[in-house]
């Protein structure tokens, strides 16, 4: 496949005017306005009536991340206030989910707003009270990171998980383009109504337009739903700030995929595959290269997926079904239930999807590595698809509109 290292981010922008930027949702989520490209033909319809655009038989894959009480605030005993942002668990942690669950105290990454009022050695402390009684959360910093800081929370009631921690004390982590403060109604809105598996400091946007209704609407079409989960970093959203593609640093993040999730997977081939956000499309993407790994090396102990390793790759006639057959074999073979690791992948123009027909995302910002993806979906027709919202008032970003985008390939 094409090398896409020698882009120019700058051929990847459009003008983004800040009123066309949604700063709250609409109401109803589903109300959503849905951009419909295939083929090079554009056509404007809603959410609900996604099923109306989806061929009999279809897959949808979604991100069941959940979004964390990311953002602590203390305040020091100046006045001054410090933001703790709570990236990952240290590397002591297997995983996510092990780090969420330690009681009484963890050590975290994280960033730190207004680092430089906080002196060496002092204790930041949170009290609050809820319904528990009164709970304390101290802060200590351990070392300073050039990505991070490494950070020791410790807190009582000791017999809470870090999860139930930060959802008593934290704040949802709005995206800064909102340029607002978290509203009580963001608890729920920057949440899809299936999130289930907690560990994401920013939400798969794609999937906030979904509704109970809207679910069970598909699923009486025969359209089936499957979960995939990648937890969703600080970094998915920011703008590329080099000039070459190549000199960006993708960032790593936690995949976490069922057994029953890539046998059903196995079981969708010659069916279209759509997955609902970028987040799902790069889960995908990256449990076919891990199955190819393995297929040339059954025993490989290295199943993350680097961020050019699959443009280093001499093209492969490897079938998604026999990727999704390898991971099945090794789940059996090292006697696991979930295969859980992490991905940097980065897909821009040159890459060819191997596991998906379609995607349904939101609109992206400029220069980011979201457009990159979207661009290798659909060739230059990113400008006419882009262009088209801008001129026929759809929203944009986290809370805006989206699209179902077709791939090239499969028309």
């Amino acid at each position: 496949m094409t090398d896409p290292r020698n882009l120019r981010i700058e051929d990847f922008t459009y003008p983004l005017p800040e009123q066309r930027i949604a700063r709250y949702p609409l109401e109803r989520r589903d109300d959503s306005k849905l951009l419909v490209y295939r083929a090079g033909q554009i056509n404007d319809s809603v959410y609900r009536a996604l099923p109306d655009h989806l061929p009999d038989g279809t897959l949808l894959v979604f991100n069941n991340t959940r979004v964390l009480e990311a953002r602590l605030l203390f305040q020091k005993p100046t006045g001054g206030t410090i933001e703790l942002f709570c990236l990952e668990p240290h590397e002591r942690y297997a995983d996510i989910t092990q780090g969420m669950a330690q009681q009484a105290a963890v050590m975290w990454c994280c960033l730190v707003g207004g680092a430089s009022k906080w002196k060496p050695g002092q204790v930041l402390e949170k009290k609050f009270t809820t319904t528990a009684g009164e709970c304390r959360l101290e802060a200590r910093f351990v070392e300073k990171r050039p990505d991070c800081f490494i950070i020791e929370f410790s807190w009582t009631p000791q017999a809470w998980s870090f999860a139930e921690l930060l959802h008593e004390a934290g704040v949802i982590p709005l995206p800064p383009y909102l340029k607002r403060a978290a509203e009580k109604a963001d608890t729920e809105r920057y949440q899809t109504v299936y999130a289930s598996r907690e560990g994401s400091v920013a939400a798969p946007t794609a999937g906030l337009h979904f509704t109970g209704d809207l679910l069970e609407t598909l699923a009486a079409r025969g359209i089936d739903c499957g979960y995939v989960t990648l937890h969703v970093g600080a970094g998915t959203f920011q703008p590329v700030k080099v000039t070459q593609v190549g000199d960006h640093p993708m960032h790593a993040e936690w995949i976490d995929v069922s057994r029953a999730s890539i046998a059903g997977l196995l079981a969708a081939q010659g069916r279209p595959v759509v997955a609902v956000g970028t987040t799902s499309l790069r889960t995908l993407e990256s449990l076919y290269w891990i199955g190819c790994k393995l297929l040339k090396d059954p025993d490989s102990p290295e199943i993350e997926v680097g961020q050019w390793e699959p443009y280093g790759a001499a093209e492969t006639d490897i079938t998604p079904g026999q990727s999704m057959q390898a991971l099945l074999d090794w789940l059996d073979r090292t006697g696991r239930d979930r295969l859980i690791t992490r991905t940097r992948i980065l897909i821009a123009p040159g890459y060819r999807c191997r596991m998906v027909q379609g995607l349904i995302t939101n609109f992206h910002q400029p220069q980011s590595t979201l457009l990159l993806l979207i661009a290798a979906l659909v060739g230059e027709d990113w400008r006419l698809i882009y262009h088209h919202a801008l001129d026929n008032e759809y929203r944009f970003l986290s809370y805006g509109d989206g699209s179902l985008l077709w791939v090239r390939e499969w028309i």
